[in-house]
């Protein structure tokens, strides 16, 4: 199973918006696990270890560890959260495969060519494949995608800059145009893109091309505005990848049987039953053997699993960063673009730096995490090597650098309660939304909070509580007045580009902050100039710069991903690159291990 870019191959969406519900403790707690041991990431297998005998069929028992029910939105074009798209990673129609570096190869559904002068892309894809109903696939239904994208009344979150480098996207989105000008089909298996400007993000997946196909003939009498909800999205969606979806129960469980039409083999299991699991009894469930592979497995709950005798944990570094967000503005729909609030009550950089140097991020990491988190100091994971910036300092915890930054702009204890009052001698407290999770999201959460309070600061949470996921999302999207920071973290994907997530147009961008400089600091990272490869990594460190000179988005956690995997599955990893395919899985028992 290959992973994508973020934007657009892979999530684009989500983003893997998996938040860390940062809970906590009192002072009393801080060190009460300092002395575990922690995890020796670099010795996590990314691949099984079973060499016995596979059994032939048999059903592969998944667990989607989730305290929300999922969505449902089986749509590449339309999805929004990471439990969606972890559920279709199973029957994708992603139509490339990437290779070192997480650049575009030509072993998918299809190969990709840049003219780099003419500011085009050729896409061709591979002869004789057919859909999951036995349907041809065809470059019909990889042109399709980019017009539920660009249509008037698309609903979802992909129309953004990276989108609108399409020639004519944005004159056919506003109703000025029958069709994109840029998108050409030349037969039946080649299409033609002509952009705007050609980046080094485009053999990434980025600059506006879309990596997933969409089956048209199931899919073109619907329109867009109704998509979303229709039973071909939600119930029968119609795929190119290795299962299909048999079976749906709103929000707990998805039922797939294999492909028989899959381009590249009918898959060995006969069916995948995906389940959600609370995170409360996942590590439980494993444990008596009802689950073959728990996915979005907490890290903070390593320690649950970690001496299982019937399965093993697979770990990688994980494509994403968890994040502290400051709300600066809101998002204006009708023009599409971000709305910086010049009165933001968290427009001070003093203070939004004076938060995050506040935050035992390195003590939560220690206590609560075995290692499997460390305080991350960019907005680029250092799996990007090319473009991490390691020279940067972050935020490192440091209580007396916040409070002199609390004191230099203007925020004081001026009634001896404690807390500190604005620069005009008012009470002043920030409301956080996090969301709903374990009972060690709790305890973080708490304990950050404490570490507010120890200098000064009073915050509060968003309702009084964690949220659920679904709302969660629902109030940091909608701008809820009652946020004024939040916590989250994004999944970005093969594709390190920060243009989906940080530029003005981009819906992603839920900080809703902009600047001129900003701006001009993301196109860079994706202009012509950066084909160069030193342009483009002197690009990306300035923007690193920028952005923690800002203090608007802050990193908190670079991550370690881990995946409990039942002794009896053989054939599985967790590679980014060259990993095993889906149809190769296979079980060596008639159920899982116990």
């Amino acid at each position: 199973m290959k992973k994508k870019n973020w934007l657009m191959l892979l999530l684009v969406g989500i983003i893997t918006l998996v938040l860390a519900a940062c809970g906590g403790g009192s002072d009393s707690e801080k060190g009460k696990d300092s002395g575990k041991e922690e995890v020796d990431t670099s010795k996590l297998a990314d691949t099984v270890k079973n060499d016995a005998e596979a059994k032939s069929g048999g059903t592969l028992q998944v667990g989607l560890v989730s305290d929300s029910p999922f969505q449902g939105i089986f749509n590449w074009e339309l999805y929004e959260d990471a439990y969606d798209s972890t559920i279709m990673e199973w029957t994708s129609n992603s139509i490339f495969d990437t290779k070192e570096d997480f650049l575009i190869s030509d072993e998918g559904l299809a190969s990709l060519k840049v003219d780099e002068d003419k500011n085009t892309a050729t896409v061709t894809i591979k002869k004789d494949v057919k859909w999951s109903d036995g349907k041809p696939f065809t470059i019909e239904d990889v042109i399709y995608p980019y017009y539920i994208i660009a249509d008037k009344d698309y609903t979802g979150v992909r129309y953004d800059s990276d989108f609108q480098n399409i020639e004519g996207a944005k004159e056919y989105h506003d109703g000025k145009a029958k069709e994109i000008s840029g998108i050409k089909k030349v037969d039946d298996y080649t299409m033609e893109l002509t952009l705007k400007k050609v980046s080094p993000a485009i053999y990434s997946g980025g600059d506006g091309l879309w990596g997933y196909a969409a089956p048209k003939h199931q899919l073109e009498g619907i329109k867009a505005k109704d998509l979303v909800k229709s039973d071909e999205v939600r119930k029968n969606p119609v795929t190119l990848g290795a299962f299909v979806v048999d079976k749906v129960v709103n929000g707990e469980s998805v039922q797939m049987v294999a492909n028989e039409n899959y381009f590249r083999g009918k898959p060995k299991l006969d069916k995948v039953v995906i389940e959600v699991v609370p995170s409360s009894s996942a590590a439980a469930a494993m444990k008596a053997g009802k689950h073959d592979i728990l996915q979005s497995y907490a890290a903070n709950q390593y320690e649950d699993v970690k001496d299982l005798k019937n399965a093993q944990i697979l770990g990688r570094p994980e494509l994403a960063y968890s994040y502290l967000g400051f709300k600066m503005g809101k998002w204006d729909s009708k023009k599409g673009e971000v709305v910086v609030n010049e009165d933001a009550k968290m427009k001070d950089v003093k203070l939004r730096q004076a938060v995050a140097y506040a935050m035992n991020v390195e003590e939560v990491a220690k206590a609560y995490y075995d290692g499997l988190r460390t305080r991350g100091n960019s907005l680029i994971p250092p799996v990007f090597e090319s473009f991490y910036d390691d020279s940067l300092t972050g935020f490192n915890y440091d209580a007396e650098k916040a409070k002199s930054l609390l004191k230099e702009a203007g925020y004081e204890d001026k009634n001896d309660d404690g807390f500190v009052e604005d620069p005009d001698g008012k009470e002043f407290t920030i409301k956080m939304a996090t969301m709903a999770g374990t009972d060690k999201d709790d305890k973080i959460v708490q304990f950050y909070i404490q570490n507010w309070k120890d200098v000064g600061l009073k915050v509060e949470l968003t309702t009084g509580r964690p949220i659920e996921f679904n709302s969660f999302y629902d109030k940091v999207q909608a701008d809820d007045k009652d946020i004024d920071m939040f916590m989250a973290a994004w999944g970005t994907g093969t594709n390190p580009s920060p243009m989906g997530l940080y530029a003005k147009n981009a819906q992603f961008n839920y900080s809703r902050y902009t600047t001129p400089e900003l701006e001009k600091l993301l196109a860079d990272i994706d202009s012509k100039e950066s084909l160069d490869a030193d342009h483009r990594g002197e690009a990306f460190k300035a923007w690193q710069e920028y952005m923690f000179e800002q203090a608007v988005t802050v990193p908190t956690y670079f991550r370690t991903e881990i995946v409990p995997v039942n002794n009896r599955v053989k054939n599985y990893d967790i590679k980014y690159v060259d990993g095993a395919q889906l149809q190769d899985i296979e079980v060596t028992e008639d159920a899982p291990a116990k």
